[in-house]
């Protein structure tokens, strides 16, 4: 090892009672940062009829679920805008920015009219205040690890930004916690009604909270000791993106570690929370129940692979979560199947489900546009009902011209279409297929409606009875967490080691907000429409387990093992 390299700490002694301050005061403003931000998320199957509304209900989750990816899309530009910001004028100035713009623009949703009272401008609005939420986000995650690693003791470096890793866990138990009271307080009715806007509104208490404790803190000693020898960027992105010594790391942390983490994390945690309660048809308290237990338990892995990763490195503890998820993806999925729905496994083995449709007839049924495509041919409607049922089916070329079949087993029912009916039509027509022909052909055939067993309070008795019958699916959903949080527990300090200081806000917060923000928040919409389109429920996998496999090569043999780099050199 080099002196440059060499872990040096003499000049940037930090005291422990001046870091736990640090750590706290970072780790609180990024918990609430987070909470706001998964508060969508939490409540995306109550949100989506009523800013979708007119919608058929497949097509309108979907694009809920594109209006929660698009806070994901815009997060590289919040990186760009106050990566340059924290590189020439502080870390502290910027991640103040950020958790005021976050708390307003949720607030702001809950204040939002529906649908029903100003049409279009409901999801415009909506979309309006996610943009803003990412925004703020691209530039929340970045600034809290550099400022915390900055501060912290090069031996426990990994230990101390671990706390940032774990402070995503404290905001998703928060945001799912909060929907959950709300829930059993006000009842599922009231919830759908107007219940739903309590969690965005308690943002404006956190926001305060979080503005607060985040004054108190003082500039990262690493940047301070830059701008005092007057050495601070004043060309950031030439610097990061321009410069080929910089830029080769910036690609190396995206198709490693940034990659992985996108997809890894939020299949492992957002997927699984659709799959659960869209395609398995587990009721939302039970969902909510065993998200809390698995979240839960995830913060304190966070925390304990970050340990590990001061003893034993970044790259082998971050390999292994990685190289876990590659290997859980399909069997995992499919035991989680057979865990939490085993009627619907058990159907789907033993009667299989044709759809007998003109090719011409059929469509790739994601639109972007939110609602200008209105899939109302006979074959979008079968598929779309069986999709919207979490029925896995084949497809069978019919006759030119001919209304599309579903054959269940002996079972075989006609399809109907909507073509050049209204919005409100269409969707009366679906529903009116959905409901009296294909639901009672799929009972027939042993198709459950929904999942056995739903979670009726939050009484003792009833979630010892929950996680007793749905003990498989939580186990399951712990080796998900077990490899996410190997995979991130150590990633900020890894990140952190990688880039240089004078560029270290831009470089680093840039690749980390494409993986996670283009790929990991466009997964859900992604791996729901692969499902819809060829008709398995599982086939969408294949987004996360192509993307997990490159960058489980890459990190094998390119990234460089970073602990024992001096961060301040």
């Amino acid at each position: 090892m080099t002196d440059a390299q060499a872990p040096t700490q003499s000049s940037h002694e930090v005291s422990p009672e001046k870091m736990r301050q640090v750590v706290l005061a970072s780790a609180a403003g990024t918990v609430f940062e987070w909470y706001d931000f998964f508060v969508y998320g939490a409540l995306a199957s109550v949100i989506s009829p009523i800013f979708f509304a007119g919608l058929p209900d497949a097509q309108a989750f979907v694009f809920t679920l594109l209006t929660f990816a698009v806070g994901f899309v815009v997060r590289p530009l919040g990186a760009l805008v106050f990566g340059k910001i924290g590189d020439s004028a502080g870390r502290k100035g910027a991640f103040l920015i950020t958790i005021t713009i976050m708390g307003i623009a949720t607030f702001a949703i809950g204040l939002l009219p529906t649908a029903e009272h100003v049409g279009i401008w409901a999801p415009i609005l909506l979309v309006t205040c996610r943009v803003l939420q990412g925004f703020a986000l691209g530039g929340e995650y970045g600034g809290a690890a550099i400022y915390v690693a900055e501060h912290a003791n090069p031996k426990k470096r990994g230990l101390a930004t671990g706390w940032i890793q774990t402070s995503a866990a404290f905001g998703l138990v928060g945001a799912l916690g909060v929907v959950a009271i709300t829930r059993a307080v006000l009842g599922e009715d009231a919830l759908r009604e107007w219940g739903w806007r309590i969690p965005f509104l308690l943002s404006i208490c956190l926001l305060a909270i979080s503005v607060w404790i985040r004054l108190q803190l003082e500039e990262s000693p690493a940047f301070q000791k830059l701008k005092d020898e007057g050495k601070v960027s004043k060309a950031a992105y030439r610097e990061s993106f321009f410069e080929w010594r910089n830029l080769k790391i910036v690609l190396l942390a995206f198709f490693t570690v940034c990659m992985a983490q996108g997809v890894v994390w939020y299949t492992g945690s957002f997927y699984t929370q659709f799959f659960l309660e869209r395609t398995l048809k587990i009721d939302s308290l039970t969902v909510n129940l065993l998200m809390i237990a698995a979240v839960t338990l995830s913060a304190p892995l966070y925390i304990f692979f970050a340990w590990l990763s001061d003893k034993v490195g970044r790259k082998p503890v971050m390999l292994a979560g990685i190289v876990l998820m590659l290997a859980l993806y399909f069997p995992g999925y499919h035991f989680i199947t057979q865990q939490g729905n085993p009627e619907l496994a058990r159907a789907s083995a033993n009667v299989p489900v044709t759809v007998i449709a003109d090719p011409a007839d059929c469509t790739f049924q994601l639109d972007l546009t939110g609602g200008a495509r209105q899939f109302s041919t006979s074959c979008d409607i079968a598929k779309g009902a069986l999709t919207s049922a979490g029925v896995s089916y084949s497809t069978e070329a019919g006759p030119v011209g001919a209304l599309a079949r579903i054959r269940i087993g002996q079972i075989e029912v006609e399809s109907v279409s909507a073509v050049g009916q209204s919005n409100s039509e269409i969707r009366a027509t679906r529903t009116a297929f959905e409901t009296e022909i294909l639901r009672p052909a799929l009972n027939e055939a042993g198709y459950p409606a929904h999942a056995p067993g739903a979670m009726q309070n939050w009484s003792f008795e009833e979630i010892a009875r929950v996680f007793s019958e749905k003990f498989g699916v939580y186990l399951m959903m712990a080796l998900f967490v077990v490899a996410a949080t190997a995979l991130y527990g150590p990633q900020a300090a890894a990140l952190v080691e990688l880039f240089p200081t004078r560029i270290r806000y831009t470089a680093l917060s840039v690749p980390y907000h494409i993986g996670v923000g283009w790929l990991g928040g466009l997964l859900p919409a992604i791996v729901f429409a692969i499902n819809t389109a060829t008709g398995s429920i599982y086939n969408g996998l294949w987004f996360p387990t192509i993307f997990t496999a490159i960058a489980a090569l890459v990190t094998l043999f390119f990234l460089p093992e970073t602990k024992d780099r001096d961060i301040h050199a």
